[in-house]
C-alpha cells in the first residue's frame, strides 16, 4: 500500500551534490546535468487571491502581490472558496508569487542508485558552475541509475512576515422597505404562459432577492403562492397621456415616464419594435393596463424619460386607451420580471386576497403589500372586429360587414393564409345604435356579416333609414369581447 506523506516547504537541504556524484551524460547528451529557465513573459507580475474574510461575515477579501523590476506585464488571479485573515492571505500571496519566480528553473540529472535515501521533496543543494542553488526534487525515476527532475527552491521566501493587519470593517445592516407591486390582468404576452393567466411584477431598492406571492380567500391563513425572481422595471407619468391613433405610429404625443428607482430605457429600430420590442404597460384606470410600445427613448432629466415614435393600443388593449390617462399612471416594463401567476381556468373571477413580500419572511411580516386582486382572464378575451362596413344592397337592405381578429399570438404571421379562430366557435353579437341607445341586438351570428332589411329599420328607426351605426362583439369563452364600433 502506498503512502501519502505531507511535509514542510523551506526545508534545508539534506545533501549536497556535486559534479563527482552525477552520473555521467549518455552518448548523445552533452551535459551530466541540464537546467531549464521559463521566460519572465510567461510569469505573473502581479498575483491577485479573491478569498473569504473570516472578521466581516465571509464578504469577500482580496489581496494582492506585485513584483516591480521585472520584464513582464502578466496579470494572475486566482479565487479560492476559503476564510483566510487577512495579514496571513497578504503573505501567502508574496510567497506563492516568489516561489513562481524562483521556481523558474528546472533541473534534470541522474544519481547512482547509492543515493536511494532521497525522496520527491527532498531538498538538495546543487554546486554547478562555481555556484551553489537549493534545489527540490520533484520527481525520481529509479533504474539503473536514478533519474531526478528539481525545482528551485529558497528557503527564505517562507520566512516572510504577515502582512499589515486589516481591521474588519463593521458591517452595515441592508434596510429593506414594502416593495411596489403590480398585478396586470394582460392579453397572452408569450406561448410560454396559459391565454387566462395574469401578471405580477414586485420592486424594491433594495431587491429582496426573491420575493413571495401570497393568496387567501378570506383575510388570513395565507399560503404561498408564487414567486418572483426578478424585480420588475416600475414608472409612473409625469405628464398625462392623451388618446392616439392606433395600428399606425403615434408621432403627436409622447410619454413622458419618471422611472422608479434606477433603470434606463433605449431606442430601438422599426423592425425590432414590430417585433415586439420596447413593450410598456399603462394603467389608464384602475386595473385597466394599455399596451403599447415605443420606438424612441430620451433621457430628459434625473430619472425622467421622454418615449416616443409610440404603437398604441397593442395586444387588442385599444379598448384600454385613456381618455387621457392621468398624470401619476403607473408604467409597468413588459419583461421577463413579469411573471405569469399560475392561476387555473376555474379560479377566473374569484376575488382573492394577495401579500407580495420578500421571500425570505412569512406572510404575516410588516414588510408584505396586500392588495385585492379578481383575475378576469383578459387574455381569452376576444380582440375587437375591424373594418367595420354598412352597404346599401339592392331591394332597400343594408349589408353590415367586419372582419374578426385573433387573439392567438400565431396572428402575426404572414405565412397563414388565415388567422386562426382561437376561439371553441366563431360567433358575433351585433348591436344596432341610435345615439347611446341600443334599438335592436342580434346575437349568435355565425359569420361576420348581418343583413339589416328595410323592414327591420322601418320597425327601429320608423323609416328605411339610409345608413346605421352598429357595433359588434366576438364571443369568446368568457362571453363578449372588445367591441369594434361603426360611427355614424
Amino acid at each position: 500500500q502506498g503512502v501519502l506523506r505531507f511535509v514542510p516547504r523551506g526545508r534545508a537541504a539534506v545533501a549536497e551534490i556535486t559534479a563527482e556524484e552525477l552520473v555521467v551524460a549518455e552518448a548523445g547528451q552533452s551535459e551530466d546535468i541540464t537546467f531549464t529557465r521559463a521566460q519572465e513573459t510567461e510569469l505573473p507580475r502581479v498575483l491577485k487571491w479573491r478569498l473569504l474574510s473570516p472578521d466581516e461575515a465571509y464578504d469577500a477579501l482580496t489581496v494582492e502581490a506585485r513584483r516591480i523590476t521585472v520584464d513582464t506585464a502578466r496579470i494572475r488571479a486566482e479565487q479560492f472558496p476559503i476564510a483566510h485573515p487577512a495579514e496571513l492571505a497578504d503573505r501567502n500571496a508574496r510567497r506563492a508569487l516568489l516561489e513562481d519566480w524562483v521556481g523558474r528553473e528546472e533541473a534534470a540529472f541522474a544519481l547512482p542508485p547509492s543515493w536511494l535515501a532521497l525522496d520527491p521533496t527532498d531538498v538538495v543543494r546543487i554546486a554547478h558552475d562555481g555556484r551553489v542553488q537549493d534545489f527540490a526534487l520533484v520527481r525520481i525515476a529509479d533504474g539503473e541509475a536514478r533519474r531526478i527532475e528539481a525545482r528551485r527552491t529558497d528557503a527564505s521566501i517562507y520566512g516572510l512576515p504577515s502582512g499589515p493587519a486589516r481591521p474588519p470593517v463593521a458591517d452595515t445592516p441592508t434596510v429593506y422597505g414594502p416593495p411596489e407591486v403590480a398585478f396586470l390582468d394582460l392579453p397572452q404576452l408569450s406561448e410560454d404562459a396559459p391565454a387566462h393567466r395574469p401578471y405580477a411584477a414586485a420592486f424594491a431598492a433594495p431587491w429582496y432577492g426573491s420575493a413571495v406571492v401570497w393568496r387567501s380567500a378570506t383575510l388570513d391563513g395565507f399560503e404561498a403562492f408564487d414567486l418572483l425572481d426578478q424585480p420588475g422595471r416600475f414608472g409612473t407619468l409625469a405628464a398625462a397621456l392623451p388618446p392616439g391613433p392606433v395600428w399606425r405610429f403615434d408621432k403627436a404625443n409622447a410619454l413622458l415616464v419618471d422611472v422608479v428607482g434606477s433603470g434606463a430605457f433605449a431606442s430601438v429600430t422599426d423592425d425590432q419594435l414590430l417585433a415586439g420590442a420596447n413593450a410598456l404597460a399603462v394603467e389608464s384606470a384602475p386595473g385597466i393596463w394599455e399596451v403599447l410600445q415605443f420606438g424612441t427613448a430620451e433621457l430628459i432629466g434625473t430619472g425622467r424619460w421622454r418615449l416616443t415614435r409610440l404603437l398604441r393600443g397593442q395586444l387588442g388593449t385599444e379598448d384600454a386607451i385613456g381618455s387621457p390617462t392621468p398624470i401619476g399612471a403607473r408604467v409597468v416594463v413588459l419583461d421577463a420580471s413579469v411573471t405569469p401567476l399560475a392561476i387555473g381556468e376555474a379560479e377566473i373571477g374569484l376575488p382573492w386576497t394577495w401579500r407580495v413580500g420578500p421571500a425570505d419572511r412569512g406572510a404575516g411580516d410588516p414588510l408584505n403589500v396586500g392588495l385585492s386582486f379578481t383575475p378576469a382572464g383578459r387574455g381569452l378575451r376576444p380582440w375587437s372586429p375591424v373594418q367595420l362596413k354598412c352597404l346599401a344592397q339592392p331591394g332597400g337592405d343594408l349589408l353590415l360587414s367586419w372582419i374578426r381578429r385573433t387573439r392567438a399570438l400565431s396572428g402575426d404571421s404572414w405565412v397563414l393564409s388565415e388567422a386562426a379562430l382561437g376561439e371553441a366557435a366563431e360567433s358575433y353579437d351585433l348591436e344596432i345604435l341610435n345615439g347611446a341607445t341600443v334599438l335592436r341586438t342580434v346575437s349568435g351570428l355565425t359569420s361576420p356579416a348581418f343583413i339589416y332589411t328595410a323592414t327591420m329599420r322601418i320597425a327601429d328607426f320608423g323609416a328605411p333609414v339610409p345608413a346605421v351605426r352598429f357595433r359588434v362583439f366576438q364571443i369568446g369563452a368568457l362571453g363578449r369581447g372588445a367591441a369594434g364600433e361603426l360611427p355614424a
